[in-house]
C-alpha cells in the first residue's frame, strides 16, 4: 500500500515530519487566501449572487463535514490516515483549478450555481481528509507542545496571508480601476494558482511519516455512540456547536455589509483583514503557552467576551456617514476581533484534541466535526434569510436636544438589514458562553489567576502589553456586566420578602 505507516518514528523523523508540515501550511494558506474571505465574496458577488447565495457559500465548508463518516470508514479499512489524507487533499484542489476556467468558457458571466457546484467537492474531499489529519497530527505532535506548534503554525501561516492579501488587494484594484473589463479573468486566476499551490501542499505532506494507528473493530455506530455517552465531552459538543451557531449568523455577512452597504473597497477592506491578521499574529503565540500552561477553557472564557463586544459593535457601525469615524470603528473591532478568534479557535481545537482518548481520537474529532457542522452550516443559510427579511425594515434610536438657539438630533443606535442580523447574533453568543463553565478540563486554572498571570508575563513586552491588557480589561468589564445581570434576573425570579 503507498504512503505506508510506521511502527515507530526516530526523534529525527519527528522533528522533520513537524517542520514539513510548518511548510504545508504555508501551502494550504495561500491556497486559502486566494480563493477564500473577501476574495471570495467579491468574486460571487461580481457573478450576481443574492444573499441566500452568500449564505450557502459560507455554509458549505461546514455542511460538508457531515460526510466526515466516510473518513473513519476509509481509515478503518485501510489503517492509513496519510493516504487517506493526501489523496483527499489531490481530489480537493482540483475543484478549484476547473473553477478558474469558468469565466473563460462562460465569457457573458460563469452561473453562480456553478461556483457553488464545483465548491462543494472541493470543501467535500477537505472535510474527508480532515479527520484523518487532526488523529495523524495528534500522534505526531507531542502532547505537551499541541498549543505552542499550532500556534507557531498558525502565526506563520497568518503572517504569509497579510504578505499575499496587501499584493492581492493592491493588483485586483488596480485591475478594477483601469482594466474592468479583466477583473473577473483575475479572479479566474487567483483560483486556478491556488490549486496549483495546493497540489503542492498536498505533495509536501506525502512526505512526512506516519506513526502506526490502531482501531478496533466494534460497530462503527457503536463506535459514534462513545463520544455522546461520554457526558464531558457532551458537553463540549453543546457548546461548541451553540457558539459556532452563533458565530456563523452573522460573521459570513460582514464582507457583503462592508462591500454592498458601506460601499467600500478592497482597498479599504483588505487592510482592515490585515488589522485583524496582525492583532491574530500577536497574540496567538501568547494564548497557546498560557493554553498549554494553564488551561484551554480558560482561554476561552477570556476571549469570548471580547469577541462579543465586537459583534455589539458592528451594530453602530455606519450610523454615521462620515467614512473616518466608520473606518475608525472598524479598526477597533477588527483588531479586537482577531485577538479573540486566534484565541478561541486554537483552544476549540486544542480542547477537543485533549478530552478525545488517543486510540478513538477519530472516532472523538469527528463526531465533535459532524455534530457542530450541523449547526455552523445552518447559521449562514438562516442568516442570509434573515438578512432579506429586514432589507426593508428599520429601527431608528434617535435623541433630540431642543432649545432656543440650538437644535439637534444624534443618531443613537440605526438597525436595518445586516444590522439586526449583528444584533441577533450577539445575543446568540451571550447564551452561548453560559454553557462553558459545564465543560470540564484537566489541569483547569481559574481564569481570574491566569489573568493576573498573563498581566505580570506582558508588562515584560510593551509591543504585547497594550493589545493584551486591553483585552484582559474589556474581557472583565463585560463579565462584570453579565454577572450583575445573573443577579438582577435572580433577584426578580426570588424577591426578598423584607424589602
Amino acid at each position: 500500500m503507498i504512503l505506508q505507516p510506521r511502527e515507530r518514528l526516530t526523534q529525527e523523523e519527528v522533528q522533520k515530519g513537524l517542520h514539513t508540515i510548518l511548510q504545508e501550511g504555508l501551502t494550504t494558506e495561500a491556497m486559502t487566501t486566494l480563493t477564500g474571505g473577501t476574495f471570495l465574496v467579491a468574486f460571487a458577488l461580481l457573478l450576481g449572487a443574492n444573499n441566500f447565495q452568500i449564505g450557502l457559500l459560507a455554509s458549505l465548508p461546514t455542511f460538508t463535514n457531515i460526510f466526515q463518516l466516510t473518513s473513519v470508514w476509509l481509515i478503518r479499512r485501510y489503517n492509513n490516515r496519510r493516504a487517506v489524507s493526501v489523496i483527499c487533499s489531490v481530489f480537493a484542489r482540483i475543484p478549484l483549478i476547473l473553477i478558474g476556467t469558468l469565466p473563460f468558457i462562460f465569457p457573458a458571466g460563469a452561473p453562480v450555481n456553478l461556483l457553488l457546484f464545483f465548491l462543494f467537492f472541493f470543501y467535500l474531499f477537505g472535510s474527508i481528509a480532515g479527520p484523518s489529519w487532526n488523529a495523524w497530527m495528534k500522534d505526531l505532535v507531542p502532547g505537551d507542545m499541541l498549543g505552542v506548534y499550532f500556534s507557531k503554525r498558525g502565526r506563520y501561516a497568518q503572517i504569509l496571508n497579510v504578505i499575499m492579501s496587501i499584493i492581492l488587494a493592491l493588483a485586483v484594484d488596480y485591475i478594477r480601476k483601469n482594466f474592468p473589463a479583466f477583473e473577473l479573468t483575475t479572479y479566474a486566476v487567483m483560483f486556478m494558482l491556488a490549486g496549483v499551490v495546493g497540489l503542492g501542499g498536498a505533495w509536501l505532506l506525502s512526505t512526512v511519516p506516519e506513526p502506526t494507528s490502531y482501531l478496533g473493530n466494534e460497530n462503527i455506530i457503536r463506535m459514534f455512540q462513545k463520544p455522546l455517552r461520554d457526558l464531558n465531552f457532551r458537553r463540549l459538543l453543546v457548546f461548541n456547536s451553540a457558539w459556532l451557531f452563533a458565530v456563523n449568523i452573522a460573521t459570513p455577512f460582514f464582507t457583503v455589509f462592508m462591500l454592498k452597504t458601506l460601499g467600500l473597497t478592497l482597498m479599504y477592506i483588505i487592510p482592515l483583514t490585515i488589522l485583524s491578521q496582525l492583532s491574530s499574529i500577536v497574540t496567538i503565540g501568547y494564548w497557546g503557552v498560557f493554553a498549554d500552561r494553564y488551561s484551554n477553557k480558560t482561554i476561552i472564557s477570556i476571549c469570548a467576551p471580547l469577541y462579543l463586544c465586537c459583534v455589539i459593535a458592528w451594530c453602530f457601525v455606519g450610523i454615521y456617514s462620515n467614512l473616518i469615524s466608520n473606518l475608525v470603528l472598524l479598526a477597533l473591532i477588527h483588531i479586537a476581533s482577531g485577538a479573540s478568534n486566534a484565541g478561541i479557535n486554537l483552544a476549540l481545537t486544542n480542547i477537543g484534541l485533549k478530552l478525545a482518548p488517543a486510540k478513538e481520537a477519530i472516532i472523538y474529532l469527528s463526531v465533535k466535526n459532524i455534530i457542530t457542522s450541523v449547526f455552523s452550516s445552518l447559521a449562514p443559510l438562516i442568516g442570509g434569510y434573515l438578512a432579506d427579511y429586514y432589507t426593508l425594515r428599520q429601527l431608528r434610536v434617535i435623541a433630540q436636544w431642543t432649545g432656543p438657539q440650538l437644535q439637534k438630533s444624534f443618531r443613537l443606535l440605526l438597525l436595518h438589514e445586516w444590522n439586526f442580523l449583528f444584533l441577533i447574533g450577539a445575543v446568540l453568543t451571550v447564551v452561548a458562553i453560559q454553557l462553558l463553565p459545564r465543560v470540564r478540563e484537566a489541569g483547569e486554572v481559574n481564569k481570574s489567576i491566569v489573568k493576573r498571570i498573563m498581566r505580570t508575563s506582558l508588562r515584560s513586552n510593551l509591543r504585547d502589553f497594550f493589545v493584551i491588557e486591553m483585552i484582559l480589561n474589556w474581557q472583565s468589564s463585560v463579565n462584570g456586566m453579565l454577572k450583575r445581570r445573573r443577579m438582577g434576573d435572580d433577584q426578580l425570579a426570588n424577591p426578598d420578602p423584607n424589602a
